[in-house]
């Protein structure tokens, strides 16, 4: 007969961890009280797009802005990914292309591209956003509106038959109760 080896229940998830860990692959847990990380453009600060902060919660403000397009350059940016839709990146006087838009409440933990297209040459420049339900000091967001369950509220759309059915219920209990005493007591249904 032959025998197979089994490793313990938690060396395997173990191992898996310690591997995603080292590789970098991991990610914070929600509500970690982790930093900010840096910012993420593709590629150098001169090709890509910044995005700040990297990390926002839903309803928070969020500055872009790049140096690709060239000196006094405007570029249309687009962050539908996260459901804030068009922005524009107008010129500064620092030789970028700076825009904001704000992260809708209804965004949902993840992350998104954002993308903007320099109006000469159209280029077209990407960046990341995180967003999380942890605010950057590590302060939990609280939820906000109601949980959309298909049961309806507590009395229902209507109390009438609300209370229609709690009275049915209440007869069908009584009635269950009545038929278990008279099975007891041996005097059969």
């Amino acid at each position: 007969m032959r025998r197979t080896a089994r490793l313990p229940a938690g060396a395997v998830t173990g191992a898996a961890l310690a591997v995603a860990a080292v590789s970098g692959l991991a990610a914070p847990a929600y509500g970690a009280d982790t930093a900010p990380v840096a910012t993420r453009p593709l590629g150098s600060a001169a090709s890509g797009l910044e995005v700040s902060p990297t990390s926002v919660v839903p309803g928070g403000q969020v500055t872009v802005n790049t140096t690709a397009c060239g000196g006094k350059t405007s570029a249309a940016g687009d962050a539908s990914a996260v459901g804030a839709g068009p922005f524009t990146l107008a010129p500064s006087e620092r030789d970028d292309a700076i825009g904001r838009f704000r992260v809708p409440e209804s965004a949902q933990p993840g992350t998104y591209e954002i993308v903007a297209e320099c109006a000469e040459g159209g280029r077209e420049i990407k960046g990341d956003l995180v967003v999380t339900l942890t605010a950057a000091q590590g302060q939990q967001v609280q939820p906000r509106g109601s949980v959309k369950t298909g049961v309806g509220g507590a009395l229902g759309h209507d109390p009438v038959q609300t209370a229609a059915g709690v009275a049915a219920l209440a007869v069908a209990a009584a009635g269950g109760t009545w038929l278990l005493h008279r099975r007891a007591r041996g005097d059969g249904i």
